[in-house]
Parts: C-alpha cells; sequence; structure tokens
C-alpha cells in the first residue's frame, strides 16, 4: 500500500463514489467516460478500502470528534442565551417587586399621616372648653405663642404660627374696624369661635383651637396647606 495518500475520510468516500461511477459508466457503454479518463481519474483516487484499518479509525474518530466539538459550542451557545434571557426575567421581576414595595412602603406612610392628622383634628375639636388653660385677664404675645405650641401639632407649629403673624401679629384682641374680623385668625365673624368656646373674644386657647379646626377641616387639610393657600391668594 505505498500509493496511499489520505484526503480525509470525505474525500476518501467521494472517491470511492466516483471510482465506482467511473466503472458503471464504461460497462454500460457511456460515451461520455472514456478509458483514458477512468484510468486517469482512477490512478488519483484512493480508496477507503485502500487505507489501513488503524488509519481508518482515526479518520472516523477525527470527524466525529469535530462534530461533537460542533455540537458542544452549539449547546453552549444556547446555554448562554438560556442563562441571559433567564437573568433578564429575573432582573425585570426584581424591580417590579421592588416598586411595588415602594408603593406600598409609600401608601402605608400616607395613612399613617392621615390617621395622625385626623387624630390630631379629633383631638382639638374634643376640647370643647379652656382645658388646662385658665383664664387670664391678658396675656403677652409670649404667652399665646406658649398655649399654641401645647395645642398645634409640632410639625405644623411654624406654618400655623406664619398665619397667625400675617393675620394679627399675634395680637388675641385685634379686630379689622372695616370687616369686623376678629382674632388671632381674624375669624369673620368672629362670633364663628363660639363654636369652641364662649369665651372666644377673651381666651387665645379658644382662638387657637377654632383656628387649629379651620385649617385642619376639609378646606384645607393641616395649617402647613392652609398657609400654602395663603401665600398664593393673600387669604385663607
Amino acid at each position: 500500500m505505498s500509493r496511499i495518500s489520505v484526503r480525509g475520510f470525505a474525500v476518501a468516500s467521494a472517491t470511492a463514489v466516483t471510482t465506482v461511477g467511473a466503472v458503471v459508466g464504461v460497462a454500460s457503454g457511456d460515451p461520455q467516460v472514456s478509458n483514458d479518463n477512468f484510468e486517469a481519474t482512477a490512478a488519483d483516487m484512493t480508496l477507503l478500502a485502500d487505507i489501513p484499518a488503524g488509519q481508518q479509525a482515526q479518520v472516523q474518530t477525527a470527524s466525529l470528534t469535530q462534530q461533537a466539538d460542533v455540537q458542544a459550542a452549539a449547546a453552549d451557545a444556547t446555554a448562554k442565551k438560556s442563562a441571559e434571557e433567564a437573568a433578564r426575567i429575573q432582573a425585570a421581576k426584581d424591580a417590579k417587586a421592588k416598586k411595588e414595595a415602594a408603593d406600598d412602603a409609600a401608601e402605608r406612610e400616607r395613612e399613617a399621616k392621615e390617621a395622625k392628622e385626623r387624630a390630631s383634628r379629633d383631638e382639638v375639636r374634643s376640647q370643647s372648653s379652656t382645658g388646662s388653660f385658665p383664664q387670664q385677664a391678658s396675656y403677652t404675645v409670649a404667652e399665646v405663642k406658649a398655649i399654641a405650641r401645647q395645642i398645634v401639632p409640632a410639625d405644623q407649629f411654624q406654618c400655623f404660627s406664619s398665619i397667625v403673624q400675617r393675620e394679627s401679629t399675634w395680637n388675641y384682641r385685634a379686630q379689622n374696624p372695616s370687616s369686623g374680623a376678629y382674632g388671632l385668625m381674624q375669624a369673620l365673624p368672629g362670633s364663628k369661635m363660639s363654636s369652641v368656646g364662649s369665651d372666644w373674644q377673651t381666651n387665645p386657647a379658644t382662638q387657637i383651637k377654632w383656628g387649629l379646626n379651620y385649617m385642619n377641616s376639609d378646606r384645607y387639610g393641616s395649617p402647613c396647606q392652609a398657609f400654602a393657600f395663603w401665600q398664593a391668594n393673600g387669604w385663607y
């Protein structure tokens, strides 16, 4: 077998088919196949049968290994694509869950704030008397502010104070000669404040309670919302 020249398993197989086809063509008298061509072709061909058995196995093994490598590469690519898609889906789920958790937390915070404001309004409304604020003949601005700090929620006091400062400069006896508006909040008419106490003309605590009720009402919702309206309109 000194004339063996291996070109690969696929080439050897193709050679065998070509050679057999040429022989059949000659046998059938096909004018397109000549003896010279056949001999030249056959002389240049190497049949699989001419390759030693060990080398045949090597050729077949190499072909199968190549196929396995191709299949493994395809499987890796598919696995990588699947992993990327799974990661994308999981990331979308995580983002959605995070957003829902944030929305729930914001809703709980809003509900808690509203509950606190309602409780504050209810507490003020329930105080129809002067309570722990004994009646005095007169009050200084500092005393009126001290009473207000005990009645108005701490986070709303600055807004409440800003309105009172602009309306009456903390003078609980302030009266508008034109309109008749009266007291710290310049209630119009002043007699509105009698809903909290009959001493509305002389007791700043009564006026403060009435004013807080008014600011907490559905009209505004809180002193800070009332002050925002006052800033935009110059009245409330």
